[in-house]
């Protein structure tokens, strides 16, 4: 089976009907091309709403660390995105995105990333991508996962997510802008470069 077709099967996905609070819309966005694989946790309700990842202010912030716009972050075919969950879990009450069902993971992930020999980069977006894209290799928390993040590259790159929740981590932790940021910002030109 190709990506196409693979693609198709996603799309039709249907595992979490019942569980979820609304119709599931899987959201994948990749191409054949893809050679920088951004891996976040779970569509956003506004991005459950367009069909298109990271179409919110977490999109916005993202770009801006990748130093690309968002004619650039979707009219490429080298940049692709695959969250943990393609389907919106919903709004937990007390705040924030009920966390990505592993299911989909499970269900999807390896044979999607099989598909997918060319990537040279995974951003992993949030605690619950570097969990399950790194396993026992992960830091004692998110905040310590990221500061290692010279130990995952130069196949992968651990980031905290870009939510306007995370204001106050990024004012904390000023080393993130100083030194991710240019990194991931000259590894993308690399990537798009002619």
């Amino acid at each position: 089976m190709g990506l196409p077709a693979l693609l198709d099967e996603i799309a039709a996905c249907r595992a979490c009907a019942g569980e979820l609070p609304h119709e599931p819309r899987p959201v994948v966005f990749v191409r054949p091309q893809v050679r920088l694989l951004i891996c976040g946790q779970a569509p956003g309700r506004r991005v459950h709403e367009s069909g298109l990842p990271f179409t919110d202010a977490s999109g916005d912030r993202l770009r801006q660390w990748m130093g690309i716009d968002a004619a650039t972050f979707y009219g490429r075919p080298e940049i692709g995105v695959a969250a943990m969950a393609f389907c919106f879990p919903g709004t937990n009450p007390k705040g924030g995105d009920y966390p990505p069902p592993p299911r989909c993971a499970q269900l999807w992930r390896p044979r999607l990333l099989a598909q997918l020999p060319r990537v040279e980069l995974t951003l992993l977006v949030g605690g619950y991508a570097q969990d399950w894209a790194l396993g026992g290799k992960t830091k004692g928390n998110m905040t310590e996962t990221v500061r290692a993040w010279r130990e995952y590259a130069p196949a992968c790159l651990p980031l905290p997510h870009p939510s306007w929740r995370n204001t106050g981590w990024l004012k904390r932790n000023p080393w993130f802008e100083a030194e991710v940021t240019p990194y991931l910002r000259q590894r993308v030109q690399e990537m798009l470069a002619p």
